[in-house]
């Protein structure tokens, strides 16, 4: 069975600031808030999402007032609000409990899943949920009503595809009892587009992660198990369920060279490509980061030595420099995990060694260990992520790392018709005088500082949003995507 980590809560702490040593820019480890036991403890497996309103919004899978996980929100300086604890919907916690991740739709809202409860107090197999950022939730739909659970179970987190459906996988259940990708809707109007484990000696897969979808618009993505040798896929599957194996992993000898149980979801870059990571495999054993394009294709850019990290366990981001950045679950000088920069050509460079030890000469113990919390870029250049251990009570953190990279933009969705709105993210907005998609001028409305609202303008094509304010122009990442 797969090891599932979960998502967890902060709270409003010291701040402590460490500079290391860069060949460049200057680049400054910040630790925002220190998790405690009553809000809750160790956030592992989501990342913080930006809102409209400029804050950011997270998931731990234990903690609140049930002791079951809340949804919080996290100022950039680091004061913490909960808005809302799961399990507060009896009998069985029907609104669900552990929640896994969160994102933000187009609509404003906030959706995501939890790993457990649900209306079906006996399968506790979780739910679907939507919640706005004032607390209230939805839950969309509650798995496993039937016996054996051919919805599946324990789903592990949603993706919002084009046309605004939103898309997931769960990490059990289905005929197979290995998983299978979903579709809903915002109406909770479910199916099950793919049963993992189908084929022949689970050769599609088993135990998927998250999708992400492709600038073609299927969805890409990968499994813990099954495959070839039954280490590992990465797989495409269309909106309307067509599916297809890209890569097995553990092909290459020695040592599955290739990588092994890829542990989290890809990241398509701006070259097209697919980039993921191994939690383990490679030549040393430790992990390894990949490329793979479309066509199935497999580079291994990065082989994990346990000096510069092991078991990079969670999805890599592309910033605004175009360079991939990712976190180790250990490993490093300190072996509390590291946090990693590698190009697209292979180039690689250790970031930040967390430390395990409190021998660890010049890092306090205010300091957490063990990145368990995705990498996020926030519009202001800066890194967030979490540590699963360490810290002030010695159960997580939230940290930002800040590598000297400008201020950017991000549009909500990424990509668009024209004449169809589209919610741009930033810092300092007000007094926005030009905003153009690819070059070509928008309409739009500038509602607060920290979001404008524009619409895809006829003659746009795909490219950079750029936004002109007071005090320069801010480029979109990713690029936008105008649709036909």
């Amino acid at each position: 069975m797969k090891s599932i980590r979960f998502p967890l809560p902060l709270i409003a702490a010291l701040a402590i600031t460490l500079t290391v040593s860069a060949p460049a820019l200057a680049q400054t480890f910040t630790t925002l808030a220190n998790f405690n036991v009553e809000n809750g403890e160790s956030p592992n497996g989501g990342s913080l999402v930006q809102a409209t309103d400029g804050n950011f919004y997270g998931t731990a899978a234990s903690g609140g007032n049930n002791d079951s996980g809340v949804v919080f929100r996290i100022t950039p300086s680091g004061d913490l609000t909960d808005i809302y604890s799961f399990c507060s919907q009896p009998p069985g916690c029907s609104d669900g409990a552990q929640p896994v991740a969160i994102f933000l739709g187009s609509d404003g809202n906030f959706y995501g899943t939890t790993y457990s409860g649900g209306l079906y107090a006996g399968a506790s197999a979780g739910t679907v949920f939507k919640l706005t950022a004032t607390g209230k939730l939805t839950t969309l739909y509650s798995f496993c009503e039937k016996l054996d659970c051919p919805d599946g179970d324990h789903p592990s987190g949603l993706v919002q595809a084009r046309g605004g459906n939103l898309y997931g996988t769960t990490t059990n259940g289905g005929p197979s009892d290995y998983g299978v990708f979903f579709e809903i809707n915002s109406a909770g109007e479910f199916q099950v587009l793919h049963s993992f484990c189908s084929a022949t000696n689970c050769a599609d897969g088993a135990f998927p992660n998250l999708p992400v979808q492709g600038s073609d618009g299927d969805l890409y993505g990968t499994t813990v198990d099954g495959g070839d040798v039954g280490l590992g896929t990465v797989y495409k599957i269309t909106t309307a369920g067509q599916f297809t194996t890209l890569h097995s992993f553990c092909t290459r000898a020695p040592n599955c060279a290739d990588g092994a149980a890829p542990s989290g979801a890809l990241v398509q870059a701006s070259d097209g490509d697919f980039y993921g990571a191994t939690s383990y495999g490679g030549a040393k054993g430790y992990g390894n980061v990949f490329k793979l394009n479309r066509a199935g294709e497999l580079t291994t850019l990065h082989i994990f030595q346990d000096t510069d990290g092991a078991l990079p366990f969670f999805a890599l981001i592309q910033a605004n420099d175009g360079n991939l950045y990712g976190t180790t679950l250990i490993g490093g000088a300190g072996n509390g995990g590291t946090m990693y920069k590698v190009t697209s050509a292979g180039e690689f460079t250790s970031l930040y060694s967390f430390c395990n030890t409190f021998s660890c000469v010049g890092i306090p113990p205010e300091v957490g260990i063990i990145p368990e919390y995705a990498l996020t870029q926030a519009t202001s250049g800066l890194l967030f992520g979490g540590t699963d251990v360490g810290g002030t009570h010695n159960v997580g953190t939230i940290f930002s790392y800040s590598l000297g990279l400008g201020p950017l933009v991000k549009t909500l969705p990424i990509a668009a018709k024209v004449n169809e709105r589209v919610i741009i993210l930033g810092n300092s907005l007000t007094g926005s005088t030009r905003i153009t998609f690819n070059g070509t001028p928008a309409t739009f409305t500038v509602e607060s500082d920290t979001y404008i609202t524009a619409t895809v303008p006829a003659g746009a094509t795909t490219g950079t949003v750029q936004v002109t304010t007071p005090t320069g122009t801010l480029n979109s990442n990713p690029v936008f995507q105008v649709l036909q």
